[in-house]
């Protein structure tokens, strides 16, 4: 693996077992992508024959301690980036982001956003905890892990506790995207618009999967009806290209909510377009 010159790249779970629910995610997405190939023809994306891809297998997290787990899983990551390469997770639980942008932001210091998702995860706390998956992006915010003016959430829905759920997001300079201002209409034209707004500098993606309508991915913990279709997901995805995507994860899939296994066939091809947009990857 030659990761000196910055041209490898790790499909990588962090996650195999810190929530119940959600930790048999990473080895069903990865029995899912079976069925991928080498080439994307919809975007002329050559990954394999642009990168060198390894699976690095599971980080040893603490199945016992959280907080454990994420320092361990931080610790990974800071000797994965340093190496010069750039990890695709999958997931499980999308507490991991926090650790993982611990370790970006130690690389490449704040980092832009693009965050897909029903949920903000930026609550403060759930029964007096501060650290779980509904508060990922509020401890990064706290860390000055984010470049705040260049973090944009999309396919926000559901019921909610106050009228104004979105106020401390904004506050922060989050653009946040509703999933109603998304229905029935290309996204292309959001994403040009995002591309502007991140520019050249390091971006990560995290996408849950929950940000997909139920009817497509119902293998999640915490599923909202009127979500995001597949097609949109690809446009939002393959808007990224030529971004400087310096890592990407993706999350919450939990296979006993959806015995067809449809949900983790759709997250191992949406990592595969993951792929297909990172910096390098020669396309014809």
């Amino acid at each position: 693996m030659e990761s000196s010159h910055g041209n490898c790249f790790n499909v990588f779970d962090a996650n195999s077992n810190i929530c119940v629910t959600s930790g048999f995610g990473p080895r069903r997405i990865r029995e899912e992508s079976v069925m991928l190939r080498t080439v994307n023809p919809s975007t002329g994306a050559l990954p394999f024959q642009s990168l060198m891809v390894a699976d690095l297998g599971d980080v040893n997290v603490n199945l016992y301690n959280l907080q454990d787990s994420c320092r361990r899983i931080q610790e990974a990551y800071e000797k994965i980036v340093a190496a010069g390469c750039i990890p695709l997770t999958l997931g499980g639980d999308h507490t991991i982001t926090y650790p993982i942008l611990q370790a970006m932001a130690k690389k490449h210091g704040p980092v832009g956003l693009l965050h897909v998702d029903a949920h903000t995860d930026t609550a403060d706390k759930a029964l007096g905890e501060k650290l779980y998956h509904g508060t990922p992006f509020r401890r990064c915010v706290e860390e000055g892990l984010l470049d705040c003016k260049r973090v944009v959430q999309i396919g926000i829905r559901g019921s909610s506790m106050t009228l104004d759920p979105y106020r401390y997001n904004r506050s922060q300079g989050f653009r946040v995207v509703l999933a109603e201002d998304c229905w029935m209409k290309s996204l292309v034209p959001l994403m040009g618009e995002v591309r502007q707004q991140m520019g050249g500098k390091p971006i990560y993606i995290s996408f849950d999967i929950d940000a997909l309508d139920p009817a497509y991915a119902p293998g999640t913990g915490t599923p909202e009806i009127a979500g995001l279709t597949p097609s949109q997901a690809l446009e939002i995805i393959r808007g990224c290209q030529g971004l400087n995507v310096v890592g990407c994860d993706l999350v919450e899939v939990s296979p006993p909510y959806d015995l067809s296994g449809n949900t983790a066939l759709l997250a191992a091809n949406l990592l595969f377009e993951m792929l297909c947009a990172l910096p390098k990857v020669t396309t014809v």
